[in-house]
């Protein structure tokens, strides 16, 4: 028999994870960065960031940690809804002055 609360947790679960890695994505492509600029950023493979973002792959607490801080955000940014998020515009590249 399947324990209904052990259906919802794991669907509860799953959905974290997936938008989890939706976030992270987002946000990977708000610093204009490349899975493979996040990855070195981090000291994580490539393959371990494409997991995280199809939601494949759930990082732990202090993997976490080291993604928000290679992105250059707080660790609870990653789990915030979209208009929570504090998503800074790219720094202007400076021009030459005369």
């Amino acid at each position: 028999m399947f324990n209904s609360a052990s259906v919802t947790k794991t669907d509860a679960v799953s959905k974290l994870v997936d938008n989890l890695g939706k976030r992270i994505a987002c946000l990977r492509r708000a610093a204009g960065l490349t899975q493979e600029n996040l990855a070195e950023a981090s000291s994580y493979s490539v393959d371990f960031i494409g997991l995280i973002e199809r939601g494949i792959n759930a990082p732990t607490v202090e993997r976490l940690t080291d993604l928000a801080d290679a992105l250059g955000v707080e660790v609870w940014e990653l789990f915030a809804p979209e208009d929570k998020i504090k998503l800074l515009p790219k720094p202007k590249k400076r021009g030459r002055t005369r």
